[in-house]
C-alpha cells in the first residue's frame, strides 16, 4: 500500500458502483438544469473575491471543471449536484425580485421596492455580500439598501450584512428584521460550541481540500463556505407570528414562523403582489440535515412537515414561483406544490419510520441499514441526500426522542477510543496482522470495514505509518463513491489529515460582532463554559459588579462551577473583590480586552477590594482548540 500524499485513482469496485449510479438515475431529465439557468443576467469579471489585505476569500471559477464529464473518483449524483449549485451571477427570479447565486454557500436575494432594495440572506461574510451587491448594481442601478431580512439563525445568512449596510444605516432607519429568537440562536450557537463545531465544519465542507475530480466539489447545498469577515448586525424588528404582514419600502410581506424546522428560528415569507413565495431554509433541492456533521441542536421533522403543509395551505393559491437561500426556484404552481408535498413527505417519512422501527427494538445503525425511502420519492431529485443522508438523519431522529444510549447494556460503559484501540488490536493478534487482514479487504473493496478496523490501529498507535495510509486510502474511496457531499468532505479532508497532519480551520464565524450580540447572561454562560474543573476545585472566589445604571452581578467560581447570579437574594454570597464600572467596561474585562489590573486607573471605576482576586478567577479559563485531531487521538 503506497504511501504517498497525493489523492489515488478510484478502486475498480466503486467506479463501477458509480456507473451503476448513471443507470439507477434519470440523467437525460433537465428540469434543473433549465431552471437553475433561468433569468440570468450577468456575472462578476473579476472571478476573485478579496478582503481588504488582497486575500481571496472566494473564487468564482474554482469549479469550473465540473463542466466536463463526470470522472470514477465521483458520484455522478452529486456531480450532478455541484455542477447546478456552481452556476454564479445574477438571476431574475420574478418581477422585481432577483438572486445573487454561487457567490457563496447561501443565495443572496433582492427584492425592488419605492426607493431602494430589501436585502434578504446577505451571505456568509462582508466580501461576497458586497461583490453580489455590486453585481446587482451594476445591472439593475445604484439602488439603496432600505432594509435587510434574515430568514433563519445561521451565519452563512447573516454573516455578510456589513457587505450591504452599516450601523449608521441601521441608526439612520433602515429596518433589519428577523424572525423572533434569532439573536439568541444565532450568538449562541457560534460561541458555546462554536470552536468545535468550526474545527467540525472544516471536513463538512472540505475547505482544505483542492478542488477537482479527486477532492472538493461541493457540498451539496452549495459548493463551499467563504472564509471572509463574519459580522452581524442585530435585528430592530421581530416577526413574532404567523401570519404577521410588515411593509417595508412598499415591499408588502406575510410571514410564517417555522421554529424548531431547519434552524431553531426560522420564517418563510409570501410576497403577495409578487406572487412568490420564500422558503428560507425549508425546502431546498437535497435532502437536509436533522442534525449537521458540524454539529448541532436536533431538528424537528414532524414539526417541518407540518410547517411545510401549512405553507401550502396559506400560500400556494397566491403563489407562482417559490425560490429559497439556496439552491434554484421551482415556478408554476402546480410544480411548486408537489415540490413542497415531496419535501414535505421526505421529512415525515423519515421521523415515522424510524419512531416505528426503534419502538420494535432496532437501534440507530439497524435502522438506518434498513431505511427505504419510497420509490416515488427518491426518483425525485430534490430529496436526494446531498447534504443530509437518510443514513444519519434517522439516527438524529432516533437522538432526539432516545438520546444517545441504544439501550443495549453493553454499549453503556465502553472504553474510551485510545483504549479500546489497544485492546481490539491486541484481541485481533496485534497491528501487522490487522493491517493484513485488512489490505485483503481493501483489494476486495469492503472499504467500509477497513476504516471501521483500521482505525483502531491508528487510535492504539497514531504514528503507524502503514496504518495511516491503509486508513486515508480507505476513506478516499468512500468519499469518492458518495452521493453525499458533507459525507464525501468527511472522508477526504480525513484522508488529507492522515497524510498531511492537520491542515486548521479556515473558516471561523465567532467574530467580534457575535461577541458584541451576547447578553450579558450568555457572556456569563460562554466564560463558566470555559472553566477547567479539575484545576478549579479548590477555589473559592466571588466577584460583584456593579453596573452603572443596572443590577448587580455576582460571579462564584465553587467547586469547580463559575456561576452567576443578578440582584440580590439568597443565593448571594459576600463578594472578595467589589467593582463598580459600566457594561461596556465589565464587557471589556470578560473579553480580555482591558486587563482587571488596569481597572483600579480608568475614570468612573471604584474597586473596593482586592482586585487581584479577578484575575485569579480569569486564570482559571482554558482556552478552546480551534485544531484537534479528528482522526488521529
Amino acid at each position: 500500500m503506497s504511501q504517498t500524499t497525493e489523492p489515488k485513482p478510484a478502486e475498480p469496485s466503486i467506479a463501477k458502483a458509480n456507473q451503476a449510479v448513471r443507470r439507477r438515475f434519470p440523467f437525460d431529465d433537465t428540469q434543473d438544469l433549465e431552471d437553475a439557468r433561468r433569468g440570468f443576467i450577468g456575472t462578476a469579471h473579476d472571478n476573485l473575491i478579496r478582503d481588504a489585505a488582497g486575500r481571496a476569500v472566494w473564487d468564482l471559477d474554482a469549479y469550473g471543471f465540473l463542466a466536463r464529464d463526470c470522472p470514477d473518483t465521483a458520484n455522478p449524483s452529486l456531480w450532478r449536484q455541484s455542477r447546478l449549485c456552481s452556476d454564479h451571477g445574477l438571476f431574475q427570479v420574478s418581477d422585481g425580485i432577483y438572486q445573487v447565486r454561487g457567490f457563496d454557500l447561501s443565495n443572496m436575494t433582492i427584492v425592488e421596492g419605492e426607493r431602494g432594495i430589501l436585502v434578504i440572506d446577505p451571505l456568509l461574510c462582508a466580501e461576497t455580500a458586497a461583490a453580489g451587491l455590486a453585481l446587482y448594481r451594476g445591472h439593475r442601478g445604484d439602488r439603496p439598501v432600505t432594509g435587510v431580512l434574515y430568514t433563519h439563525s445561521h451565519a452563512d445568512h447573516f454573516g455578510g450584512v456589513r457587505g450591504v449596510v452599516t450601523d449608521g444605516d441601521v441608526a439612520a432607519g433602515v429596518p433589519v428584521l428577523a424572525p423572533q429568537g434569532f439573536l439568541e440562536h444565532a450568538v449562541s450557537e457560534n460561541v458555546y460550541a462554536g470552536t468545535a463545531m468550526n474545527r467540525r465544519a472544516a471536513y463538512m465542507y472540505g475547505a482544505v481540500l483542492p478542488k477537482g475530480e479527486r477532492g472538493q466539489i461541493g457540498t451539496g447545498l452549495g459548493q463551499t463556505v467563504s472564509t471572509g469577515a463574519v459580522g452581524l448586525i442585530p435585528p430592530t424588528a421581530d416577526i413574532t407570528r404567523t401570519g404577521q404582514v410588515e411593509t417595508v419600502d412598499g415591499i408588502r410581506m406575510v410571514f410564517q414562523l417555522t421554529p424548531g424546522t431547519e434552524a431553531p428560528a426560522e420564517l418563510n415569507i409570501h410576497f403577495p403582489d409578487h406572487r412568490a413565495l420564500c422558503m428560507a431554509e425549508n425546502a431546498t433541492h437535497n435532502l437536509h440535515n436533522l442534525l449537521t456533521l458540524r454539529g448541532a441542536q436536533v431538528r424537528d421533522p414532524r414539526v417541518w412537515s407540518r410547517y411545510l403543509t401549512e405553507a401550502i395551505a396559506l400560500f400556494s393559491d397566491g403563489t407562482d414561483v417559490a425560490f429559497a437561500s439556496h439552491h434554484w426556484p421551482v415556478w408554476g404552481r402546480d410544480r411548486l406544490v408537489r415540490f413542497l408535498e415531496e419535501q414535505r413527505d421526505l421529512y415525515a417519512y423519515l421521523h415515522d419510520q424510524t419512531l416505528r422501527m426503534l419502538n420494535r427494538g432496532l437501534t440507530p445503525l439497524e435502522i438506518a441499514e434498513q431505511m427505504q425511502m419510497p420509490p416515488a420519492l427518491e426518483r425525485a431529485w430534490h430529496t436526494h441526500g446531498y447534504y443530509g443522508s437518510v443514513s444519519h438523519n434517522t439516527k438524529a431522529v432516533y437522538q432526539r426522542y432516545l438520546g444517545w444510549f441504544d439501550g443495549n447494556p453493553a454499549h453503556l460503559w465502553e472504553h474510551p477510543p485510545i483504549e479500546s484501540a489497544r485492546r481490539y488490536v491486541e484481541f485481533m493478534g496485534g497491528a501487522e496482522e490487522v493491517l493484513r487482514r485488512a489490505r485483503r479487504s481493501f483489494t476486495d473493496g469492503d472499504f467500509r470495514w477497513v476504516v471501521q478496523v483500521v482505525n483502531h490501529v491508528v487510535f492504539a498507535d497514531p504514528g503507524n505509518a502503514e496504518a495511516r495510509a491503509l486508513q486515508a486510502d480507505a476513506l478516499e474511496q468512500l468519499g469518492y463513491g458518495s452521493e453525499n457531499g458533507t459525507w464525501r468532505n468527511f472522508y477526504l479532508t480525513g484522508a488529507l489529515e492522515l497524510r498531511r497532519g492537520s491542515l486548521g480551520t479556515p473558516t471561523a464565524t465567532t467574530s467580534p460582532d457575535l461577541l458584541a450580540a451576547l447578553t450579558l447572561d450568555q457572556l456569563f454562560d460562554a466564560l463558566a463554559i470555559r472553566i477547567d474543573g479539575p484545576r478549579s476545585w479548590d477555589a473559592d472566589i466571588t466577584v460583584r459588579w456593579n453596573l452603572t445604571g443596572g443590577d448587580p452581578v455576582t460571579q462564584r467560581l465553587r467547586n469547580g462551577v463559575l456561576t452567576h447570579v443578578t440582584g440580590s437574594g439568597p443565593a448571594v454570597a459576600d463578594p472578595d473583590v467589589e467593582i463598580t464600572l459600566t457594561e461596556r467596561e465589565l464587557r471589556a474585562v470578560l473579553l480580555g480586552v482591558v486587563a482587571p489590573s488596569d481597572l483600579t486607573a480608568r475614570d468612573g471605576v471604584k474597586v473596593t477590594g482586592d482586585p487581584g482576586r479577578v484575575a485569579e478567577l480569569l486564570g482559571h479559563l482554558s482556552d478552546p482548540d480551534a485544531d484537534f485531531a479528528v482522526v488521529t487521538p
